[in-house]
């Protein structure tokens, strides 16, 4: 791997653990300058990157933070904008680019969710298709749909406004950490925008956990989430929906109330100006009669 171009105002982070073929395959494809966060590995992804790509940056964690190694390489990137991808994941040559070109154009823009084209058949992926029917449409200081929503290893930031909004934090963790870090950006103020041209390739790793598994992992992020930043009779209904899920929901929920003291500790609901974009974009919450607190307009959100 050549050494990144001292001009490249993105910089690649990537977060692995246990994978380190995939990591070492990928890198090379990576422009401009690049960190990995190794979320203490135990197969040399570490030593393998260093020997195979010396100018790439490596941090070793002593623990599995998941998401929240984002969080670490971000703060360790020296440009303005950073791109998120997976050691299964990099980004179309010139993608990273153009990104920094729409940064620089629309300053209240936040974070960028490309396009995302799927295994060696380049298949887009249906959320493609998902994010440009956006319902809230395109408004003003957006470069293309508006969103509340994204993948990691399609999106690129801010770097400043990431770090305003905590990046990604040790409660939700992995899978579904996106939600609450698109939930606090939009509620500052930043856009986030679907941009086609800025297009990430992922090649899904065999070494992947089970459907059930990640299924849970999204029920407990769901919960955790609203516990955070939702009203009431939303954390009742992501609370119902997880008792209705199976047994992967099952598993969600006992996964999250480990974590729920901390969600608490964290819980700062966001405005009505966000919770009508997430009605406009998911339809409003089904609501228990039974239950007063999610029936009854004047009973108050400040706690679950």
């Amino acid at each position: 791997m050549d050494a990144p171009d001292p001009q490249c105002r993105v910089t690649v982070v990537v977060a692995t653990r246990n994978r380190r073929e995939e990591l070492v395959a990928h890198l090379g494809r990576h422009e401009g300058p690049v960190v990995v966060v190794d979320n203490a590995s135990t197969d040399g992804s570490a030593e393998a990157v260093r020997a195979a790509h010396p100018h790439v940056q490596v941090v070793e964690l002593p623990r599995n933070i998941g998401a929240v190694a984002r969080t670490v390489g971000v703060r360790l990137a020296r440009t303005p904008y950073v791109a998120f991808a997976d050691d299964d994941s990099w980004w179309a040559p010139g993608a990273l680019a153009r990104a920094a070109a729409v940064f620089d154009a629309h300053p209240r823009l936040g974070l960028i969710a490309g396009s995302i084209a799927v295994g060696p058949e380049e298949r887009p992926d249906p959320l493609n298709a998902v994010l440009a029917a956006s319902p809230l449409g395109i408004p003003t200081g957006c470069p293309g749909p508006a969103l509340l929503g994204f993948v990691g290893c399609g999106a690129v930031v801010r770097r400043s406004a990431f770090l305003a909004a905590g990046g990604f934090d040790d409660v939700v963790r992995f899978p579904g950490e996106e939600e609450r870090l698109a939930l606090d950006l939009f509620d500052a103020g930043w856009r986030l925008s679907y941009v086609p041209e800025v297009r990430a390739h992922h090649h899904p790793s065999p070494r992947r956990g089970t459907d059930e598994h990640r299924q849970a992992g999204l029920v407990r992020s769901r919960l955790l989430t609203a516990l955070m930043r939702r009203p009431r009779r939303v954390v009742a209904h992501e609370l119902r929906e997880a008792l209705r899920g199976g047994r992967a929901g099952r598993r969600g929920l006992l996964g999250a109330l480990p974590r729920v003291p901390a969600a608490l500790r964290a819980r700062n609901p966001v405005s009505p100006t966000t919770e009508a974009a997430l009605a406009l974009l998911h339809g409003p919450v089904r609501t228990d009669p039974t239950d007063p607190a999610t029936t009854d307009p004047t009973a108050p959100e400040e706690s679950p």
